[in-house]
């Protein structure tokens, strides 16, 4: 098994690979290039998030600065995405990203694990566990989804939660540790914060 299969099965390999920073470089100018365009150059950030992702499909809008530590090579992203600043993408395995998903600022996407074994750390090894994140989902403002984890569809998660676990679809889900707070249901389709109610005639 070569250093890139390692990279994409979950076994302890070395991030410091002369061939893995070779690639790193190549991905991390392209990032660079992507961060450095102007407000009004929405045609070359579209060229250049083509170039960049493994798969990124229509209508999706990233606001820069972008941080991804593969620059975004690995991740998967579906249609009608948007992200706010700050998202950090540590893709040193995949990332999937279903339609219509949106990001808050500074949230954080990692699947980059080190060893809890103080001499393997020691030694800069790591290993890596991918994200899977569902369609239509809304990840709030500096949450934090850790390695292997999968949220299903629909899934909401409140602004500053940990992601430690799976998440199954159609919930609301807040905290550190994040936790189920409860499903989406009948009431979110009359009201949309507190007492205010959703005026379907005006939208």
């Amino acid at each position: 098994m070569d250093i890139f299969e390692k990279m994409h099965s979950g076994k302890i390999y070395d991030p410091g690979d002369a061939d893995v920073l070779d690639k790193q470089m190549g991905y991390q100018e392209l990032l660079y290039d992507y961060n450095m365009t102007r407000p009004g150059e929405g045609m070359k950030r579209q060229t250049l998030l083509k170039k960049m992702f493994a798969d990124i499909g229509e209508n999706c809008y990233i606001e820069p600065p972008l941080h991804a530590n593969m620059g975004a090579h690995h991740v998967h992203f579906g249609e009608n995405i948007y992200a706010n600043y700050n998202l950090t993408l540590v893709d040193d395995t995949h990332i999937y990203v279903g339609d219509y998903t949106m990001f808050g600022p500074n949230v954080t996407l990692a699947t980059a694990v080190h060893p809890i074994l103080p001499e393997l750390r020691q030694r800069g090894l790591q290993y890596n566990m991918p994200i899977h994140i569902g369609s239509n989902c809304w990840i709030g403002a500096g949450v934090i989804i850790l390695p292997g984890i999968t949220i299903g569809d629909n899934v909401v998660i409140g602004a500053g939660s940990v992601v430690t676990k799976d998440l199954p679809s159609n919930v609301v889900a807040v905290g550190n540790p994040c936790r189920v707070l409860r499903e989406v249901n009948e009431h979110d389709k009359e009201y949309y914060f507190k007492d205010h109610r959703i005026d379907y005639e005006d939208l």
